[in-house]
């Protein structure tokens, strides 16, 4: 099923959706990676306010080329997001309700995003131009001395992502290849999948 969500969101928001299932992000996303969820837990630490408004935000894992002339970003991918398992629960429970990367998430995080009644969607890997395709403004907010993986604000429309991690417990990196197998299964007895 595909849905369509705009940040900030809400738990309601994200309640209908199951992993497998397709979302258009649009609204404010904002941008970090390892460097700077470092830097962000050193604020909390601090007794700090994080540098964007944590409640209902979307976090995308990316680390963006430099943009060509005429462009708002330059290629866009996701990054592995378990870089970010060590921080991931916090945010959620501060507020966050979506992150954006590929690759799987320790149990810890999938304990928190059910917690939180929060989601972790997938952007494709390797397809960082389709992703880019999708912003259309970029402001860098903090630590520009990170160079690519200082925190931006993007506007996004339409951003294409996919459920891995919904808000009951669903892990599309389960189900999905158990699903494939079943159909195999029942393909090799001679049954329509």
């Amino acid at each position: 099923m595909q849905h369509r969500l705009t940040t900030p969101v809400r738990r309601k928001d994200l309640a209908p959706l199951r992993a497998g299932d397709t979302v258009l992000l649009s609204g404010t996303v904002y941008t970090a990676r390892d460097a700077a969820h470092k830097r962000m837990m050193e604020l909390l630490d601090g007794g700090k306010p994080l540098p964007f408004p944590v409640g209902g935000s979307a976090l995308y894992y990316v680390g963006p080329t430099p943009e060509r002339p005429g462009e708002v970003i330059g290629s866009a991918g996701p990054t592995t997001s378990g870089r970010m398992d060590a921080y991931s629960p916090r945010l959620l429970d501060l507020g966050q309700a979506v992150m954006i990367g590929k690759g799987a998430r320790n149990q810890t995080v999938k304990d928190a995003v059910v917690r939180n009644g929060a989601v972790y969607l997938a952007a494709l890997g390797g397809a960082g131009a389709l992703m880019a395709a999708s912003v259309k403004e970029l402001e860098v907010i903090c630590w520009e001395d990170l160079g690519c993986e200082a925190v931006r604000r993007l506007e996004v429309e339409d951003m294409p992502l996919t459920v891995i991690l919904d808000a009951h417990g669903g892990d599309l990196y389960e189900s999905g290849p158990a699903a494939y197998l079943a159909g195999l299964e029942k393909k090799s007895e001679g049954e329509q999948p």
